[in-house]
């Protein structure tokens, strides 16, 4: 039955400390629970796995196109028109970025700032847009 080395043993009662509360069945099997010996591991991991865009230069023709369509907008800013602008969005944590499409009225040009200040209180850098659409520029050909 049991090994007859531990036979003076078997018989004696199991030790109850004095000074220690006895665990439960939950906290008995904490103690096997796997635990990560590499934390932060797995969020690194999915942050490597993010995707990012590099930012395009734009060409000539583009940036002509897009600079009249800046004229047009500063010229009727006082109107607060509708306008959708995709503009390039720098990650904060790696190289790259995204473009964002966002729609909305234009609550200010800011010209010294070099920033598009939406009623919804979105700020947009001049630099960072990539493209302009809306009613305004309906005589531009667009």
């Amino acid at each position: 039955m049991c090994n007859p080395r531990y036979q003076d043993i078997v018989a004696l009662p199991r030790h109850v400390s004095p000074s220690r509360r006895r665990m439960t069945n939950l906290e008995r099997a904490a103690q096997f629970a796997p635990f990560a010996a590499l934390t932060g591991y797995d969020d690194a991991i999915q942050e490597e796995a993010r995707l990012t865009e590099a930012e395009r230069e734009i060409g000539e023709w583009e940036r002509a196109e897009l600079d009249e369509k800046m004229r047009v907008l500063e010229a009727g800013a006082a109107s607060q028109p509708k306008i959708t602008v995709t503009y390039f969005q720098p990650d904060g944590r790696k190289q790259g970025g995204a473009y964002v499409t966002v729609t909305g009225k234009l609550k200010k040009l800011r010209a010294w700032e070099r920033e598009l200040l939406l009623a919804d209180g979105t700020v947009i850098p001049l630099d960072a847009v990539r493209g302009l659409e809306g009613e305004l520029f309906s005589a531009l050909g667009e």
